[in-house]
Order: structure tokens, then sequence, then C-alpha cells
């Protein structure tokens, strides 16, 4: 799925019915049915609703909405910040159908003091944000800016979940940071159409990491869907994780994923890691894993799994991998009929060991997922770096530390333009970049970006990164003619995982290893639900899609506590 700038959206929109003879009416009507029918889903609970309604296509929308939740039997209150004479166009009409007849209570608000009048409006059950759209450019003013001091400022409490149409009311649709930079609209639940835009993927547009932000087909055919921004969302690969199996399929169609790390020693060691590594490659699907690890970890990685195969490296005497193991009998014996290397995890950076992974990583030429230590290492040869990546697969996945040392920069620099820092690093060394975090980027090599929406806090724990790792190089063994979109399901997989397990734990107390028990449920997931109208069900970017109403109430009771 595309990412669209506000821009490109609108020339969406004007191609729509120009070239393919949609009404631009078509379009509003279907954008408020999908409105409708997903507030009374995801709000089952919901009876009285305030819409807040702009004077541009936004608010014609929300009024829309509002007469078809009206006809439907819920208390709607309407509250046009403006004057019907600002209305023109699709907007006009929407205001029309919305007072002839009136449906449900229709106030027109046009100064600060007959907001505060209707301070009732603010206990309904939900708050429907239709004030501004993707059209919206800083700084917001005017009565938007005034409805918004009256949600901060009135002496009711603001308990109603707030739906955001389109985005949050002050968003700027191209904004690609995490928060907002100027006044904007809070929201428990956003719904965009047709594609999302750089907001929607970036930014932190709901109140909790757990609330929905979906997208809903309205009729533009895919030939009106067109970027060049070069932005994807990583959740549209999944699909390749979900392709059906042969029935006479067996365990060599399927890559045999070579994991390389660990240290045991008497000062301590990190023989979980590649365990972790280990165990996420074969939960992806790959049809066989060996982890070649120095001789003392052995029995604790073989305590992991009794399907792990395992290989005892040569060691230092600090536990690290030797150098040793470079040479030509015992290098081609444990890289024999591997297919994807994994190396990093628990590695450490001893001087033999750097000798033994710059080694490896250049005698070998099967794709490689490069973590951790194995990052650092290379982050002082890029010249080495950019070699290796020379007619192979090379997926790189450093957090923003990692990050940092591997481009020469600072982690702030890193962090304050991930999306340049990404894009800019895989084309010039042509890897394929995970730069790790909050909305995880996978930058490749001809440019593209992919965002992932997936994940949660509770991430924020040891072994993450080496269960990523293992799940890249998992899909990487199935799929190694499409590595793109491989790495780009495995990141999103992996955040799912998450979501899933810690719907079942608290952000606190989620372990990296928890998320592996969630990953079947992960693969079996499907991020269409919702159908409206027999037409492709809403795409869920953020937020986990739940089928049945009891589900749904319970979605509800979260976000009204």
């Amino acid at each position: 799925m595309h990412v669209l700038s506000a821009a490109e959206m609108q020339a969406c929109d004007r191609a729509t019915t120009q070239r393919f003879g949609i009404a631009s009416i078509d379009l509003m009507r279907a954008a408020s049915s999908a409105v409708a029918a997903f507030a009374r889903q995801q709000f089952p609970h919901a009876r009285r609703v305030t819409v807040l309604a702009g004077t541009g296509n936004n608010g014609g929308d929300g009024m829309m909405a509002a007469w078809l939740l009206a006809e439907a039997g819920l208390d709607v209150t309407t509250l046009l910040l403006g004057t019907p004479e600002k209305l023109a166009g699709d907007a006009a009409i929407a205001w029309s159908e919305l007072t002839q007849p009136v449906r449900g209570k229709v106030h027109v608000i046009t100064s600060a003091q007959e907001l505060a009048s209707h301070r009732d409006a603010l206990t309904s059950d939900l708050i429907v944000d239709a004030v501004l759209g993707t059209g919206f450019k800083p700084p917001m003013k005017g009565m938007a800016l005034i409805a918004l001091e009256w949600l901060r400022k009135s002496q009711a409490p603001v308990l109603a979940p707030i739906l955001a149409i389109d985005l949050p009311s002050g968003w700027p649709a191209d904004a690609t940071g995490a928060m907002a930079t100027d006044a904007a609209f809070p929201a428990d639940a956003v719904i965009t159409f047709t594609a999302p835009k750089p907001a929607h993927v970036f930014g932190t547009l709901t109140r909790r990491w757990d609330q929905p932000i979906v997208v809903a087909p309205i009729g533009s055919p895919e030939a009106a869907i067109i970027s060049k921004l070069g932005i994807d969302w990583a959740g549209s690969s999944l699909a390749l994780a979900q392709t059906p199996r042969a029935a006479a399929a067996n365990k060599g169609n399927f890559g045999h994923v070579l994991v390389v790390g660990g240290t045991f020693g008497s000062a301590g060691g990190k023989a979980g890691a590649p365990s972790m590594t280990a165990m996420a490659a074969l939960r992806a699907g790959a049809g066989l894993v060996t982890v070649a690890v120095p001789k003392p970890a052995l029995a604790v990685v073989s305590s992991f799994a009794a399907e792990l195969m395992t290989w005892p490296l040569k060691s230092t005497d600090a536990g690290q991998i030797a150098a040793k193991n470079l040479e030509a009998d015992e290098l081609s014996q444990f890289t024999a009929g591997k297919t994807v290397l994994a190396i990093g995890p628990g590695l450490g950076q001893d001087a033999e060991t750097v000798k033994f992974t710059t080694g490896l990583l250049s005698a070998i030429k099967m794709p490689a997922v490069i973590d951790a230590d194995a990052l650092n290492i290379l982050a002082t040869k890029p010249v080495l770096l950019a070699k290796l990546a020379k007619g192979r697969t090379l997926v790189l996945t450093p957090h923003p530390g990692e990050m940092a040392r591997l481009a020469g920069c600072t982690v702030a620099e890193v962090q304050a333009d991930r999306l340049n820092v990404a894009r800019s690093f895989a084309e010039r060394m042509g890897v394929i970049l995970v730069l790790k975090g909050a909305r995880t980027l996978i930058a490749h090599p001809d440019g593209r970006v992919a965002v992932n929406t997936s994940g949660n806090p509770g991430m924020a724990k040891g072994g993450s990164g080496d269960l990523l790792t293992g799940l890249i190089a998992g899909l990487l063994a199935q799929y190694p003619h499409d590595p793109a979109h491989a790495v780009e399901a495995a990141v999103y997989l992996h955040g799912l995982a998450a979501d899933l397990a810690v719907r079942e734990t608290d952000e606190h107390t989620l372990l990296a290893t928890d998320c592996l028990a969630q990953l079947s449920r992960a693969y079996q997931s499907r991020l269409h639900r919702f159908e409206v109208g027999g037409k492709n069900g809403y795409v869920w970017l953020q937020g986990i899609a739940c089928s049945g109403r009891k589900a749904l109430a319970v979605i509800s009771d979260e976000v009204q506590q």
C-alpha cells in the first residue's frame, strides 16, 4: 500500500472523478458511509454522538455521517463551526441533506461564546472530529482553534472517545514526525480513505498506541492511486508470508538458516541471544536452523528446543568465537548447505571475534542478516561493508545507537531525521536497512522505504532485536527471490506478535519470548475487517482488527476507560 502526500491524494480524487467518471459527491457518500459503519462497529455502546463539522469537505464527510447515524436511531448533535454560507460544493450538499429535513440536533456555531453554551455536547458517548482534513496547512486558527480550546478548557470532563475523520484536526497530512509540532485535536480512533498519508504511518495520532487507525476504500481505482514519495506501508507485505505451501513441500524448500553468535566464559555469557534468534527463524518457517556458538555455550543453546541443530565453534579463553574457525576445513563444514546467515546476537567484540566476523562475511556469499555486535564491528569498516553488499542481499538491523555508529553521526541526528538517514544509508551502501524503534523503517537500495506500524512499548526489553533478526532470516530463507517484501513481512509480524502478546499480559511484564507463542496468530491475521457495501474491508494500520460484537464491545470499553 503506497503512502500518498496531500497533493497526491488530491490528484487521486481528481483523477477518480475526471478520468474514471466517479462523481466527487459519490466519494463523499462512500466516505461518510465508512465513517458511520466504523463508528457503530468500533463504539457499539455509543448512543449519544456529537459531530464537530468544519466548513470544508472534511466537515461534509462528518455531516453526511451524522445523518446516517441519526437515521440509524442514535441521538446525534451536529455543531457546524462556521456559517452555512461558507459551505460550497459537496459540503453544501451534505449540509442540505442534513438539514432538509433536520436529522438529529443541528447548531450553527460562530463564536467561542456560542460554543461554550453547548457544554453538554461533551458528555456524549462519542465525539466525531470532522473539522479539518488532508487539505489543512498549519497553523490552526479560527473556529477550529476555538473548538480545540473548548475541548481543553471546558469544566465538563472529556470522557467520550474521539473519532477523527481523515486526520485529527491540526495534524498536517505530510508530517513525518512522531508528534505534532503545533496544536492538534486528540483522537482515540482515526479513519482515512483510499490510502494513508505520511502522518498516518509516522505520527502518534491517537492517545494510546493500541487505538485504531484504519484506511477505508471509497471507490478510487488502483490506477488513480499514484505516489512518488517512495514510501509504503510494511503491513502490505504480510501477504507474502501467508502464501500457502505446496502439498508436496519438504524442509529443503524453505531454506537452512545459520545463526552465528553467543559468548560463554568465566566473565558471563550471552548464549540466550543466538538461541532466541534461532527459535524465531524456526517459528518463521525456515526448513532448518543451525546455531553455531562457542563450544562452552553449546549446552545452553541445545536446551532451548529439540528442533535446533547446533555447531560447536572453537573459542577463546574468554569464551568468544576464535579466529581459527576460519580455517578452510572448519569454515566449509559449518557453512555447508546453509542458505541464509544471521550473525551478531551475543557475539561480543573480542579481537579474534572481529577477525572471525569480517573473515566469515568476506568468505561466503549467501544472504546475511547482520545485527548487534556484528553491526558495531562493521561500523568501523565502512569500505568493507560496501564491498560485502555487492552482489548479494545484506540486511542490517540497527537500533538508533548502532545506526549512529554506522552513519558517523549522533543518536539525536538519527532520531531527528530517521527517514532520510535510513534512506540515504541504504542507497549509498546497497543494503536493506531496518532502523528499529517506534515506527521501524525498512529502507531499500532503490530508495523505497516501508514504514512499520505494528509493535508497542512492551518491546523495549532485551531480546526483542534477537527475535527480529531470526524472523528476518527465516523469511529470507523461504523467499530468497523477494528479499524486500520478506524483510518487511518479518518486521510487521514481529510487531504484530508483540501486540497480540501484550493483550494477554501488559506492557511492563512482556518478555521477548512471549511473542514467539503469538507468531501463529500473527501469521493468520487478516488486515481487512468490516466490509462496507460488499467492498474490501478497512485496512488496519494500527490496532488489532477484531471480528464479532463481543470483541468490539471490549475495545469500546477500553477506550472509554
